[in-house]
């Protein structure tokens, strides 16, 4: 819906200080958490119809800090915990799997700050924490042992925000520098004595937010007080930093929001989604970064498997040291790739080979640890074996995400176009595994053939 609100629009209102934060489950489309100047944090659950009334109770709320709450963040890979961070100048660590409405311990304290967080960052799989704090320091913790394992002391940059660059073990940070100019900064995540980068944007007094899609490997600086967006794309090499382009708006924003990856228009080629808060027109906008392609048919190259909506581990999995890499699924239309992966007892191994494989059939891009991994007759194999031992159905359902039978009959011309370029990938994907196993065959004949000869000499 699109247009003005009711001024009687029912509201989430059950907190008695203002709201500092909000965050979405990233695995529950239908439950937010929030953090407030009361120095609580509540939990809610949101009607699947969205609001009829008010809503005043909280699904469950957690007492604990001494003081006002800033910042929250739901872990990216288990389910149910929650990091919360406050005036107290500590990060406590939340377990929401349990019945009780109200959580007055948490499952850990980090008490290593001795200021205020002012931002809040995990790596890929949650097993490392990175924060900002008031006291210009970078610091990267492990969050289970609460200990500082890198602490950055380069004065000359004064960090706001921090943020892990997905799996290219570095961070990224924004802030200013000792002439007050608006400054960004990369950082390798083992050494954080001097940046890899710093580079001056602009004498603005305005914080800037950056926002990092792992999938394209864009990164986006969003200036507040200002219009503007800059994006750049980033690579593991040197310069590591590629500035693309600005988008530009005479409209200045307070804030920003994303939309998550599965809720983009994939038809149009809309890689990302942000929600531009525009105080002076009491409007939220939605602006859409948009690959300028003519084909309406689902484009690969842009869409590499990404992050799916369903933890890949549950919160005292975590909590006992488990370490797990979100699953991954496909944004191509119809396919359902990850919602078979968490029914098997052993996804691990699984899940790496099947990826492996729906990225073979896709052509999608491969994470930066896949591309160490040996390929070619090796990745077929490993491919055949878990082949082999999944059912038929599961067979199809994991090593591409479409099934013919599964879909309903294509009803308009696009429909049948889009059918079409899945069958024509259908038949690629099966042309590659033939071709593999061919190589295999040539293979073995060729070692049987040495073996025998061998054999003769002797």
């Amino acid at each position: 819906q699109t247009g003005k609100l009711d001024p009687h629009y029912p509201k989430v209102c059950g907190h008695k200080g203002n709201v500092l934060d909000i965050k979405w489950n990233p695995f529950n489309d239908f439950v937010i958490a929030s953090c407030s100047e009361d120095a609580t944090v509540k939990i809610w659950d949101i009607p699947n119809q969205l609001l009829k009334r008010n809503i005043t109770s909280p699904k469950k709320e957690l007492l604990g800090h001494a003081r006002r709450v800033g910042l929250i963040e739901w872990h990216p890979t288990s389910d149910n915990i929650l990091f919360s961070s406050g005036y107290d100048y500590k990060i406590m660590i939340w377990n929401l799997d349990t019945k009780d409405a109200v959580i007055s311990r948490p499952v850990k304290i980090l008490d290593t700050h001795k200021d205020v967080v002012l931002s809040m960052s995990f790596n890929t799989d949650g097993s490392l924490l990175a924060t900002a704090c008031r006291d210009r320091k970078i610091r990267v913790i492990d969050p289970r042992a609460g200990t500082v394992l890198q602490e950055a002391s380069y004065k000359s940059h004064r960090v706001n925000k921090v943020l892990f660059l997905g799996n290219m073990k570095k961070l990224f940070s924004t802030g200013t520098s000792r002439w007050n100019n608006r400054q960004i900064a990369l950082w390798d995540q083992n050494d954080l004595s001097v940046p890899l980068l710093e580079e001056d944007l602009d004498g603005s007094s305005g914080l800037l937010f950056p926002v990092y899609d792992s999938d394209t490997h864009m990164l986006y600086v969003v200036g507040k007080g200002d219009g503007n967006i800059r994006y750049y794309e980033i690579s593991p090499e040197k310069p590591y930093l590629n500035y693309l382009m600005e988008y530009r708006s005479h409209l200045p924003q307070k804030g920003i929001g994303m939309m998550p990856k599965r809720g983009l228009d994939v038809s149009a080629c809309e890689i990302f989604r942000f929600y531009k808060l525009i105080p002076t027109k009491s409007l939220i906008e939605p602006i859409s970064m948009i690959v300028p392609r003519r084909s309406e048919s689902y484009q690969e190259d842009i869409y590499p498997l990404t992050a799916a909506a369903q933890p890949a581990l549950t919160a005292q999995q975590w909590l006992n040291g488990i370490n797990k890499g979100p699953l991954l699924v496909s944004l191509r239309p119809g396919s359902g790739a990850a919602n078979s992966l968490p029914q098997f007892p052993e996804p691990e191994p699984l899940m790496k080979t099947t990826d492996l494989s729906q990225q073979q059939g896709w052509g999608g891009r491969m994470p930066l640890e896949e591309k160490q991994k040996p390929s070619g007759i090796e990745g077929g194999r490993k491919q055949l074996k878990v082949e082999e031992k999944l059912p038929k159905n599961e067979q199809m359902c994991l090593s591409n995400g479409f099934d013919i039978f599964e879909c309903p009959p294509p009803k308009t011309e696009n429909e049948l176009l889009q059918m079409f370029y899945r069958q024509q990938e259908e038949i690629r994907r099966l042309r590659e595994l033939v071709n593999q196993r061919d190589v295999q065959i040539k293979q073995l004949e060729l070692e049987l053939r040495n073996l025998c000869t061998d054999t003769g000499n002797y």
